[in-house]
């Protein structure tokens, strides 16, 4: 199954690097007219290399809500166990139903979908995918057991504290605020009960347990009211892979269909007052499990669906005649993920002046860190290091850019993986974050590099790969241990000199999909439950991602000096 997915990015990446190739050719040959040997030799290419602060930012508890997807399930790594639940409202397609004369329930499905990738068909003709989203030990998927209850607290909106229509923010230690926690008896109302439909006796009553069995395969839906001439039921529709869950209907007949005329079904408000939605709780089977990243946004798949049927003749023999109907309840906007840590490897803040020795990055409600560039004092020369770069690059009038000295031709953050640390903690090479996601934490946006990296996919694993490089591995073999990180910074650099742009500090932190932080698309930051420093935000697809790595830092041992975080910039100059 995993493999499969490798493939399938492998072959993509090949696409990729043949048109860096062929790009590269244009390249040599216009260089070639341009620059033949006769002016050539009045310039001189060269490559400077800087010092760089970076350190760790332990997380408080993160705002778990308006992610755009849903987590789900059992992670385990060198830091320790993150086990991940949700809580969803409710949202009806239709308000004020008509459910008819003697409606009945026959089945009521909660449907959770993956991320999942059409790959084609098997000898049967059944259509194959390959998962997207699911994060699980060695080659086979690990089952979780899913326990779902009716949720009692109200999800709010707007945060009733905060200045007007300012949303609601909820965190991932199960509060609304420092001072508001959400009550685990408030989230566990009514527990509901896992059934499925027995061929032999015609009956949905038989109770099943509460394994979710993970697996790459779709589900053909089928009616349990129309059978075809050969006596199956008949196909309604095809589904891509996902938790599919039967439950037991008598919650529901009471829950939904008995209110039928009530005003607690006429509107959205009332509804969400008087259903407050669902808590999905995971647990481990065997100590062990999957992590599951859902596509809860899903407006046509992620849902519960009431199939029902209602009277509509009777005969004198008594043969009544029945239709079958739906009513679909989709998962609201309003979805909280909570996470709970049980870390065997502590995270500390670390030394925002100095620097660390180790960088620790771990998603959720983990660590970041923070970088700085051109920080201190140069005694030598009597100024600032930045002033001290600035100088060296550019000619400057009024400490603006005038002309340059120095023409950068590429920059580049280098981050080494700490495989020593790793190793010792006999962390899974699987594990490991295939990508970086590298800010501007002030302005709590992209850098310019970001919006300029044209090398977009949709496959997440392949976009913004000249800016923000993958995790390069031993042999360049998936799969292997990692080696080192290059985040290129080329257009930011020339901003600070060009353009006067202020020098902000950087955020890094691991990454899901490096697409969902571009603004256009999503929040691309939330917030984070601290006290001293209200301002700080983590990236989405941080908090979305289980994953972690140690990465050296700037203030690494003579021993480990040459694996010390960097800055490099390739430049051309002037020889005369």
């Amino acid at each position: 199954m995993k493999k499969n997915r490798i493939a399938l990015q492998i072959i993509s990446f090949g696409l990729i690097i043949l048109s860096f190739i062929a790009c590269d050719d244009d390249f040599a040959t216009l260089e070639s007219d341009l620059i033949n040997s006769g002016i050539a030799t009045n310039f001189d290419t060269d490559t400077d290399k800087f010092d760089v602060i970076a350190y760790t930012k332990a997380l408080a508890p993160v705002q778990t809500n308006q992610l755009g997807l849903t987590t789900l399930g059992i992670y385990d790594d060198a830091y320790g166990r993150t086990t991940s639940s949700f809580v969803t409202q409710l949202t009806p397609v239709t308000y004020s139903p008509t459910f008819g004369d003697e409606a009945k329930i026959d089945s009521v499905v909660v449907n959770l979908p993956y991320f999942s990738t059409v790959t084609g068909t098997d000898d049967d003709g059944n259509i194959t995918y390959t998962l997207d989203s699911v994060i699980s030990k060695g080659e086979e998927y690990k089952n979780i057991k899913l326990r779902i209850f009716e949720n009692n607290y109200f999800i709010r909106d707007f945060d009733p504290s905060g200045s007007f229509s300012e949303d609601q923010a909820y965190f991932s230690n199960q509060t609304a605020s420092s001072s508001e926690s959400i009550s685990t008896t408030a989230l566990e109302g009514s527990e509901l009960i896992f059934v499925d439909y027995d061929d032999t006796t015609g009956s949905i009553m038989t109770v099943v347990d509460n394994e979710i069995d993970i697996n790459d395969k779709g589900y053909s839906l089928k009616d349990v009211n129309e059978l075809d001439e050969n006596g199956d039921k008949t196909l309604l529709s095809n589904q891509s892979p996902g938790i599919r869950i039967m439950l037991d209907p008598t919650f529901w007949e009471n829950k939904i269909l008995a209110k039928e005329g009530d005003v607690v079904l006429s509107n959205l408000n009332n509804f969400t007052d008087y259903f407050r939605g669902l808590y999905f709780r995971a647990e481990t089977i065997d100590d062990d499990g999957s992590f599951l990243i859902l596509n809860t946004g899903s407006a046509n798949n992620a849902n519960v669906t009431i199939y029902y049927s209602k009277l509509t003749a009777s005969t004198t023999d008594g043969d009544d005649v029945r239709d079958s109907s739906t009513y679909v309840l989709n998962f609201g906007s309003n979805k909280i993920n909570f996470l709970e840590n049980d870390f065997t490897l502590p995270i500390d803040d670390g030394d925002s002046d100095a620097g660390d020795s180790k960088i620790y990055l771990k998603g959720g409600q983990g660590a970041i860190a923070g970088i700085k560039l051109f920080e201190g004092y140069n005694d030598e020369v009597g100024m600032s290091n930045y002033d001290k770069f600035r100088n060296d690059y550019v000619n400057l009038e009024d400490n603006k850019f005038s002309s340059s000295k120095r023409l950068v031709n590429e920059a580049n953050l280098v981050f080494y993986v700490d495989r020593d640390q790793l190793d010792i903690l006999n962390e899974d090479p699987d594990n490991e974050p295939n990508r970086l996601y590298l800010y501007d934490a002030v302005n709590k946006e992209p850098l310019i590099d970001y919006y300029l990296d044209v090398t977009n996919s949709n496959l997440p694993s392949f976009s913004k790969l000249r800016h923000l490089g993958a995790l390069q591995r031993v042999d360049d073999e998936p799969g292997n241990k990692g080696v080192k990180y290059k985040l290129k910074i080329t257009e930011h650099i020339n901003n600070l000199l060009l353009r006067d742009s202020t020098n902000v500090e950087l955020g890094l932190a691991v990454s899901l999909n490096v697409n969902i932080e571009d603004p256009s698309v999503s929040f691309s930051q939330n917030k984070v439950q601290t006290v001293d420093d209200l301002d700080l935000t983590v990236p989405v697809s941080s908090i979305l991602t289980p994953r972690g790595t140690i990465l050296y830092g700037n203030n690494t041992p003579e021993s480990d000096e040459s694996k010390r975080v960097y800055l490099e910039i390739h430049y051309t100059e002037p020889n005369y």
